[in-house]
Order: structure tokens, then C-alpha cells, then sequence
């Protein structure tokens, strides 16, 4: 694919909808000039002109996902596709925020499960969705349900225009037209939650990580052992089967990942094998181990692995800062996660880090991580929808901060396909205003904003991520035929 997808200027108005074209030219619902855009300075609405419409023609290289393979959304044979219906879209990340709001367990799994027709379900959506269709996860959902379905608000009245929209586009090849076309979304990188490392229908549009987490958290014997023919009874055992994954899979992964931030911090010591060989022994016989034992354990696997992905080549996506879900976010430990991360860096200085989500709410200090550290790399993935007004804020402090060949702008990480697009509008419109502010602000040129629109969408995951080269080989892969 193309490095650059040029757009003309009545698709680029057309693709991004009510909420893009507003933040380009500038106007009010009943099309009068809107004097919020600065009359003071002059050329206000002609520097948002020009970087909004550089940022919805340039393509992005999404950075994270969870999406399964469309085979198994067109099937409905995943564990994780609960409904084939218009719900599925509010399945993942929203659902959370319906439940803090005060949706009951039990209805928000009876909303979500196939048990009720898909046109009864807005009744035990609707006494809680005001609450939520402002978050950025209602507004990823409200944007797609606009662009796929042509509803602009949903309620009782549009319901049941939402599922025959979501039939419609839910058919062979959707997945392309959402991202690629809709989305103008160059290739996604996947972290696969049902196995280590996934051999996807489109390696090249669906880019596959390892993940390492089964590496060293628990660690998982049986599912990283078993398909190596490796029988395990010991710590050199279990190295050999890590290095099964990386020999058979190295070359085609773009990076490895792990989340084992949602257990504890990442603060990851390098523990010598001779230390934990049999702390590795009682667990391969089911004995109880101490905290201590067990963390001492972790840590070796976690550098063995991390070893492993720098032999190779591939950056290290770690987990750091907010948790999906709800009632159970540790802030306590989620603030030692930047300190940590440059534990990390000075440990492995020839290994790339990539540390997901800027750390929300920890997010600043995140920056002066990538500014101190030449192999630290912060990925602004998930943090549109958690807080779209942090994360524009989180960019425009990183651009004037730190290098910006060290910012990854976009991941969309759901598991459903659909609001990835509503994800990526939300992504664009705050990439563009936080460039528009620094300009007229004085921070940046508008020849340097427009400048860097192409290195902090694409260009830096392309380099960083060795992707020409990636895609090469995973266009003569034999899974993918």
C-alpha cells in the first residue's frame, strides 16, 4: 500500500463527517460563522483549514487492536461475539462506563447477550445512555453509528435503522471497507487475546504481535507449551519453548506485548535462572510459591523474553496506566509505572520500548520518558477514548517537549471492528487541534504542524516497526492463502 492515500477535498469533507467538518470550517449546526475561531489572530480559520484537512487525508498505521478475525464476526463463533447485532458495538470499553453509570450487571448482559431482539434492547439501553454518549467511548460509538448506519442520534425512533444498517455493512470484506476505506487506515496491529501469536486471514492488513504475558506471568505452561511438542519440566525447558515462539513467529510479529501491568507494576528486575530454577520446579508440580518467589520468577522469564524479541528485532509494547473494566483500578500502583518504565530503558538500552496508553492519568510524566530515553516510545493507543481532551493535551505537550519521532498516534484496541472507526475520527480531530493550537499559539510553524502529520501517523510506526520489510514477508505467507 501506498505510503500517502490522497482524498479529494469533497471525500475528505464527506468521510469525516459532522464533527470534522464543524472543526475544519469553523461553522454552527445552522452554518454561520462561528466566532470561536479566533478573530483576534486572522488566520485562525485558515490554519485549521489547512491541518485538518492534511490530518483527514493523511492514513494512519494503527498501532493496537484486539479485532478477531472477520471469518469469526461473520460466523458469530468467537466466545467474544455474544450478539450478532447493533449491541456488539457497545460491547467493548462502553459497557463499563454503562455499568459506573448504574446499568446493573444483569442488564447490561441481558442487553448484550442474543436473548433479546435486537430492536427490545433500547429499552434497557435508555435510562443510561445519556449518561454515557458524551464519553469518548459513547461519542467513538455515536460517530460510527452515524458514518455506518447514517444515524445521527440513537434512540427509539432510529433503533431499528441501527441493526438494518449494521446487517447491510456486517458482510464479506467488511473489515476492509471499515478500516481501509472508511477509516483510511493503512495496516492495524493486533494483540490476539485467545492465543500467543495469531496466523490472521489478512496478515497484512491484521499485523500480529506475540504475545510474551504467558511468557513469564503464571507462567502459561499448558498454552504456550503444548504446541511446541516441548514436554517441560524445567526452567531450560521452559527457555526453549519461549524460544519456539520467537524462531517460528519472530519473523513475521511486528512487536511483542504484554499486559501484565493489570497484575502489577512493571518493575521487572533481572533475577539470574539459578535463582528461580526451583521456584520453576514447584510450579511445574502445582506447589504453592511466595510473593516473592513468584515475582522473582516473573522477572527472569519477563528479560528471558524481552531477550528473545531484541534478538529479533521486535519492540516491546507494554501496558501501562488506566485498566479496562471497572471497580478495580489500583491508582496506587498505576503512579509508579513511569518511574518503572525508566528502570526498564536503563536495563536495555538495545531493546525498543513502547509504553501503550500514556500511562492515563499519569500521562506527563510519560513524556519526559520519551524525551530522556533514546529507546522509549509512547503510544497514544486507547487514550482518544478514555479522555479525547487529555490526550490532545498529552500531544501538544509532547510535540514542543520531546522528539517527535518517539510518538505512535493512533491504535484503536477494540475487539469489534465498527468503532474503530469512530475511534479514528476522535483521534484525527484531536491530532488536528492540538497541531492548530501550537500554531496559533506560536509554538510551531504551520510548514512545521503540516510536516508532521505524515511521521506521527504513519511514518514512525512504519520505521519503528520495520513494517515494508514486515509486509514483504507476510505477502508470501502460506496461512494467509
Amino acid at each position: 500500500m501506498k505510503n500517502k492515500i490522497l482524498f479529494s477535498r469533497r471525500h475528505t469533507l464527506k468521510g469525516i463527517g459532522a464533527i470534522g467538518a464543524y472543526a475544519i470550517l469553523g461553522t454552527t449546526s445552522d452554518g454561520k460563522e462561528s466566532a470561536r475561531m479566533g478573530k483576534e489572530t486572522g488566520f485562525s480559520s485558515d490554519v485549521r483549514k489547512t491541518i485538518f484537512e492534511k490530518v483527514f487525508q493523511t492514513s494512519f498505521i494503527d498501532t493496537h487492536e484486539h479485532l478477531i478475525e472477520e471469518k469469526e464476526r461473520l460466523a458469530a463463533s468467537h466466545p467474544r461475539v455474544k450478539s450478532d447485532d447493533w449491541s456488539i458495538l457497545l460491547s467493548h470499553y462502553l459497557n463499563s462506563d454503562l455499568i459506573v453509570a448504574g446499568m446493573p450487571q444483569d442488564v447490561c448482559d441481558r442487553f448484550l447477550s442474543s436473548k433479546v431482539k435486537p430492536a427490545d434492547k433500547w429499552s434497557l439501553l435508555e435510562p443510561y445512555w445519556p449518561a454515557v454518549k458524551n464519553t469518548g467511548y459513547g461519542q467513538a460509538v455515536s460517530i460510527t453509528m452515524k458514518e455506518l448506519y447514517d444515524v445521527e442520534e440513537l434512540s427509539a425512533k432510529t433503533v431499528k435503522k441501527v441493526q438494518a444498517g449494521y446487517e447491510k455493512v456486517r458482510r464479506a470484506g467488511f473489515y476492509r471497507h471499515i478500516l481501509c476505506e472508511l477509516a483510511k487506515i493503512e495496516s492495524c496491529q493486533v494483540n490476539c487475546l485467545s492465543k500467543p501469536f495469531n496466523e490472521s486471514d489478512m496478515p497484512t492488513l491484521l499485523m500480529q504481535d506475540i504475545s510474551i504475558v504467558g511468557m513469564f506471568a503464571g507462567p502459561a505452561i499448558a498454552e504456550f507449551g503444548e504446541p511446541t511438542g516441548i514436554k517441560v519440566s524445567s526452567l531450560s525447558d521452559w527457555h526453549k519453548v519461549i524460544e519456539w515462539w520467537f524462531n517460528k513467529y519472530g519473523k513475521y510479529a511486528v512487536a511483542v506485548k504484554s499486559q501484565n501491568a493489570y497484575g502489577r507494576d512493571i518493575d521487572y528486575e533481572q533475577v539470574p535462572a539459578e535463582k528461580v530454577e526451583e521456584v520453576f520446579r514447584k510450579k511445574c508440580d502445582k506447589q504453592s510459591v511466595s510473593p516473592d518467589e513468584a515475582k522473582a520468577l516473573e522477572d527472569h522469564l519477563f528479560w528471558y523474553a524481552v531477550k528473545k524479541a531484541t534478538e529479533h528485532n521486535l519492540p516491546v509494547k507494554l501496558h501501562t496506566g488506566y485498566y479496562a473494566g471497572q471497580n478495580g483500578m489500583p491508582l496506587e500502583r498505576l503512579i509508579h509505572n513511569p518511574g518503572s518504565a525508566t528502570a526498564l530503558c536503563r536495563m536495555s538500552p538495545e531493546t525498543n520500548f513502547v509504553f501503550m496508553h500514556i500511562c492515563y492519568p499519569y500521562y506527563e510524566e510519560m513524556i519526559e520518558v520519551a524525551k530522556h530515553y533514546s529507546n522509549a516510545y509512547i503510544d497514544m493507543c486507547w487514550s482518544w477514548i478514555i479522555n479525547p481532551v487529555a490526550a490532545k493535551d498529552f500531544l501538544k505537550k509532547f510535540l514542543v517537549t520531546a522528539p517527535l519521532n518517539k510518538i505512535l498516534t493512533f491504535g484503536g484496541d477494540y475487539v469489534p471492528v465498527e468503532p474503530v472507526l469512530g475511534h479514528s475520527a476522535i483521534a484525527r480531530r484531536g491530532i488536528a487541534l492540538a497541531l492548530s493550537e501550537l500554531v496559533e499559539e506560536g509554538w510551531m510553524s504551520l510548514e512545521d504542524a503540516t510536516e508532521a502529520v505524515d511521521p506521527i501517523m504513519n511514518g514512525n510506526a512504519r520505521r519503528l516497526f520495520n513494517l515494508t520489510e514486515k509486509t514483504k514477508l507476510l505477502e508470501k505467507v502460506k496461512w494467509g492463502r
